[in-house]
């Protein structure tokens, strides 16, 4: 397939700027490939579509307030300074970009909130660079300063500025390992009782760690869906995941359920020679398109994605095309709410 085949009609969607309140009370569309019929639902519903022995996979990843405003030194020029990735914890090394590009060289000092200082210490790309925390405290210490001046970093498509609110809310429930600049927002629907409500059900609740970079709302520029390269982000399945995973394939009777795109990139980027999961840690480049064959992802839980978006390339591998497309028709007809925070689907 190519890019063009994932553009659909949006300009009567919505975009909400704000996720609901409590966050089960959004709108769930249920898609069933076997019988190609869909079914509208609450997402506090969701927990009928699960039976015992089920295993659900989250991303339990954490973002992070990784926008700072700060001042260029000698000039005191407005400077912006987003956090991709820390590259060395020791050293206090980060990957970054920076606003305005230009006026930021190699040896500028930044200065922001709270005495923090940094140094420009490489260029990476255009609006890349790498800078040095000029920090002697421990990492813990940076992070609490980051976590006191730095605005979390919404998704472009968000217009409004970041509220204090949204460090609580732009994060799933069960957000633990910090180093996300973006939420797995499918998870954002959520609460501790659902949680436990699917829990109870004998439904095994399997985490795994992918920290989502800004690359995920990287557009897609090429036709051929072959030549497009997907930005590295860091994983990590536990050895006890991994059991979860392999003992529900095993059964032949009960399903592994994905919640959202990372979780379903992150447990096939890492799968043994007999298809089953194998507990790893490192990098993952993983780019899933039509056709794809899944190895362990057997439902999919997911929020309706922006035309022509990996995201949405990734959905149409698990879905028939068509079916998928009639769906997010009707989603649109029926004033279904898009992107971050927006409603989900859950196909099965």
């Amino acid at each position: 397939m190519k890019l063009t085949d994932f553009r659909y009609e949006f300009e009567k969607i919505k975009v909400p700027s704000h996720p609901v309140d409590p966050r089960d009370s959004a709108k769930l569309m249920v898609l069933d490939r076997a019988n190609k019929t869909i079914t509208h639902e609450k997402f506090s519903d969701i927990h009928k579509y699960f039976n015992e022995g089920d295993c659900l996979v989250y991303n339990n990843t954490k973002v992070f307030p990784a926008r700072l405003k700060g001042k260029k030194e000698k000039t005191e020029a407005n400077i912006e300074v987003f956090l991709l990735r820390e590259l060395q914890p020791e050293n206090m090394l980060w990957d970054v970009l920076v606003e305005p590009a230009r006026k930021i060289r190699i040896g500028n000092k930044l200065y922001f909130e709270e005495d923090l200082v940094a140094e420009v210490v490489d260029n990476t790309t255009s609006r890349g660079r790498t800078i040095r925390f000029l920090f002697d405290g421990p990492n813990e210490d940076l992070y609490s300063i980051l976590d006191r001046i730095g605005e979390m970093p919404l998704p472009p498509y968000i217009k409004r500025k970041p509220e204090e609110s949204d460090k609580e809310r732009y994060q799933t429930a069960y957000a633990q390992e910090r180093g996300a600049v973006a939420a797995p927002t499918a998870g954002m629907h959520f609460t501790p009782e659902l949680l436990e409500k699917i829990a109870a059900k004998g439904v095994k609740l399997a985490p795994i760690t992918l920290h989502i970079g800004w690359g995920t709302f990287r557009p897609v520029e090429v036709e051929d869906l072959t030549k497009h390269r997907m930005d590295s982000e860091n994983y990590y399945i536990s050895p006890e995941t991994s059991q979860a995973i392999n003992d529900t394939l095993n059964s032949k009777k009960h399903k592994v359920v994905a919640c959202g795109t990372t979780s379903v990139r992150t447990i096939e980027t890492s799968i043994t020679a007999s298809g089953h999961s194998k507990p790893s840690f490192g990098w993952t480049d993983k780019f899933i398109y039509p056709p794809y064959d899944f190895k362990i992802t057997e439902s999919l839980i997911t929020n309706f994605h922006q035309p022509e978006s990996t995201l949405l390339m990734l959905v149409g591998a698990f879905c028939d095309y068509e079916f998928l497309m009639k769906a997010y028709q009707e989603a649109i007809d029926k004033k279904y709410r898009f992107y971050s925070f927006g409603d989900a689907m859950m196909i099965i």
